[in-house]
């Protein structure tokens, strides 16, 4: 049975617009449809420590990095550099909705996402219903699949990499802005802008989606 990690947002990783241990627990549910086996851990600088996972999940944001509170970035550059490593060790990672403005402290991680939350220029229209649509049908993760509709945030103007192999947009006043994309590399990294809360894990064409990510990191 493959095994993943799901890193949910805690301390200099945790916002007060996402619910991420809400969302980590529904994600774990999912997994173990596939016979994904999860834990759930915190955002903690000995997060992993002992981990030897088959995928990593990151659903953190951007917290409170205060050195009283959780610690100073020398005392995170271990954290770091281990996610690093396991990157670079082939272990696959899906980073979802705002991964994208996570680990701030870590420079190599926007690198390795293949994009970025941009402050002052990313943004979303109000939470409510939207729709993404699939531009590379011909890529294995979404062949067969159609317009994904949830409860969910549209991120616009999201900084991606020119190598960034894009599966999925939101449509928006005439634009379409990347939401979920294979990372240019190193790694197996697929960034999926959806899942602000729970509510978008209610939708059956975003539950495929995310399975599909599962299995695409996985090979399976």
């Amino acid at each position: 049975m493959s095994h993943a990690l799901v890193l949910a947002g805690h301390g200099r990783y945790e916002d007060p617009w996402h619910d991420a241990a809400a969302v980590s627990h529904r994600l774990a549910t999912l997994l173990a449809l596939d016979g994904v086996d999860a834990t759930v851990r915190g955002t903690f600088p000995s997060a992993l420590d002992d981990a030897e996972p088959d995928l990593v999940v990151v659903a953190a944001g951007r917290g409170r990095p205060d050195p009283d509170f959780d610690g100073t970035d020398q005392d995170w550059a271990p954290f770091h550099d281990r996610l690093a490593s396991l990157v670079a060790r082939g272990v696959p990672v899906l980073a979802l909705h705002q991964a994208a403005n996570t680990f701030l402290d870590a420079p190599s991680w926007g690198s390795v996402l293949g994009g970025r939350w941009v402050e002052g220029t990313s943004w979303h229209p109000p939470h409510g219903s939207a729709s993404f649509r699939v531009v590379d049908p011909g890529h294995p993760l979404v062949d067969g699949l159609g317009e994904v509709t949830a409860e969910d945030e549209r991120y616009l103007a999201l900084d991606v990499s020119p190598d960034a192999h894009v599966l999925l947009v939101a449509d928006h006043d005439g634009g379409s802005h990347p939401v979920v994309w294979v990372a240019p590399g190193p790694g197996r990294v697929v960034y999926d802008a959806l899942g602000h809360d729970v509510r978008s894990y209610d939708s059956p064409s975003r539950v495929e989606l995310f399975r599909r990510e599962v299995r695409w990191l996985l090979s399976r």
